[in-house]
C-alpha cells in the first residue's frame, strides 16, 4: 500500500514538540492525486512497444474511426486508420477533420493505430 509521511514541529515555552503524520492508502493516494494536479505539463507513462506519431485527422469514419495523414509523411505513404483510446472516449473528447492528434502506431501493423491526445 502507498506510504506518505509528513512531519510537523511545534515550539511552546522551551520545548519543541515533533510530530509526523503517515497516510496509508486511499488518504496517501489522493495526496498524491492533489501533487499531480498542480502540474501544468503533461505526464503520461512510457510505453515500450509503441510508435508515437504526429498526425492530422482526414476523414471520420463510423465507430469512432478516423483516417489520419502523418505528419511530415510523403504523400505516397497511405493514411493511418485510427480509433480512439479509452481515455479520450470515457472524457468524451470531441475530435473533428483538421484537428492535430498524437497516435500510436502497433510496431506490427503500420496501417492501425489509436488516438491518445486532442492537441488544443
Amino acid at each position: 500500500t502507498p506510504l506518505l509521511t509528513t512531519a510537523h514541529t511545534y515550539t511552546t515555552n522551551a520545548n519543541t514538540v515533533i510530530t509526523s503524520t503517515t497516510l496509508f492508502g486511499k488518504k496517501a493516494a489522493r495526496a498524491k492525486g492533489n501533487d499531480r494536479k498542480n502540474k501544468t505539463e503533461r505526464v503520461r507513462k512510457q510505453k515500450d512497444d509503441v510508435i508515437e506519431v504526429e498526425a492530422t485527422v482526414l476523414e471520420s469514419l463510423p465507430n469512432a474511426m478516423f483516417r489520419c495523414a502523418i505528419d511530415g509523411a510523403p504523400e505516397t505513404t497511405p493514411p493511418v486508420l485510427a480509433t480512439i483510446s479509452g481515455k479520450i472516449r470515457k472524457n468524451f473528447v470531441k475530435i473533428l477533420v483538421g484537428d492535430s492528434v498524437t497516435i500510436e502506431l502497433s510496431p506490427y501493423d503500420l496501417t492501425r493505430g489509436r488516438i491518445t491526445f486532442r492537441k488544443r
